[in-house]
């Protein structure tokens, strides 16, 4: 699967992460390929962003302060007017038995850190077409 230098044009994505360097490459590389990519250090204030901004999807974090992506997940699920935004768990505790309990919570998928800007991308888009009418969005074949 190819990914295109602008496969996220036009689209607002919302990074939760109180790692500075996590936000800093996600940030670098979705931006790269066409992203507004806007920022939020812990799930509270990435809760509100969701709320006011309604980005394409969320990659978050799940150990913060404050706020963690666990808790921040459960009240986006709850909030109707947010309900339906995807989300990805990011964590650098990936264990077996993490994707499902992730998924079960609400998320659509994880990914773990640290990240790797060289298949960043090809992680994220293949975790991106298994959302339903996801797929067609970034002009790709639907993998099912």
């Amino acid at each position: 699967m190819s990914t295109t230098s602008q496969i996220l044009r036009g689209w607002d994505v919302l990074v939760v992460d109180d790692d500075p360097m996590s936000l800093m490459v996600a940030s670098m590389i979705l931006k790269h390929h066409g992203a507004s990519v806007h920022t939020a250090a812990n799930g509270q204030e990435g809760l509100e962003m969701a709320k006011s901004l309604h980005p394409r999807f969320i990659i978050s974090d799940l150990s913060m302060p404050v706020m963690d992506g666990w808790t921040m997940i459960g009240e986006l699920k709850r909030d109707l007017s947010i309900s339906m935004i995807p989300a990805i768990a990011l964590t650098a505790h990936a264990m077996v038995g993490d994707r499902e309990k992730a998924v079960a919570a609400g998320f659509q998928n994880y990914l773990s850190k640290p990240l790797t800007p060289s298949t960043f991308m090809k992680d994220l888009v293949r975790l991106l077409t298994d959302i339903p009418g996801m797929a067609g969005e970034l002009g790709l074949q639907s993998p099912r």
